[in-house]
């Protein structure tokens, strides 16, 4: 049992290190993150109800140790070195836009409330349904559907607004 809990876990590492990336927005602090997160958990599999979901149990302790380690003592970067590795046979302008675009889409949900943000993230992002989002935040199914529409309206009305402004904001 306890080997295929560990497997299932496994098997969720590249969700958490895409969740924790939104988080954090950075490569090696996101890493960091799913390291506590499976050190948790591995401490604690006893405490895993088998009938539960493991994804949504883990989702829920990485946004706890975010919370717990990061958010206190952020420091940000605007690019990770894996970002500004050159690209080699790829069209140069296409992938200076869509990261350009990019970039604009980080910053503007940088500037969302976390409570906004962690929505976004395990619902658009990871593809949760807002049953499996209200359990992994331990909220009720209601209130992920109100943050995560205000998220959404929120965000649509930063990427309108002037990129300019935006950049100035993230400053």
């Amino acid at each position: 049992m306890t080997q295929d809990l560990r497997a299932q876990m496994i098997a969720h590492l590249p969700r958490l290190r895409s969740f924790a990336r939104g988080l954090c927005g950075q490569h090696a602090l996101a890493d960091d993150l799913v390291q506590i997160t499976v050190e948790k958990a591995l401490r604690n599999l006893d405490r895993f109800d088998p009938g539960t979901r493991m994804d949504s149990w883990l989702f829920r302790i990485l946004r706890n140790s975010f919370i717990d380690h990061v958010r206190a003592r952020r420091e940000t970067e605007s690019l990770d070195a894996e970002d500004a590795a050159p690209l080699i046979g790829q069209d140069g302008r296409e992938i200076t836009e869509t990261r350009l675009h990019l970039a604009d889409v980080r910053r503007a949900m940088a500037r969302l409330p976390e409570e906004q943000r962690v929505v976004l993230m395990l619902v658009c992002v990871e593809g949760m349904r807002y049953r499996e989002a209200a359990l992994a935040l331990d909220l009720p199914q209601g209130t992920i559907m109100s943050r995560l529409a205000r998220a959404r309206a929120a965000l649509a009305q930063m990427l309108q607004d002037d990129p300019a402004t935006l950049s100035a904001h993230s400053a």
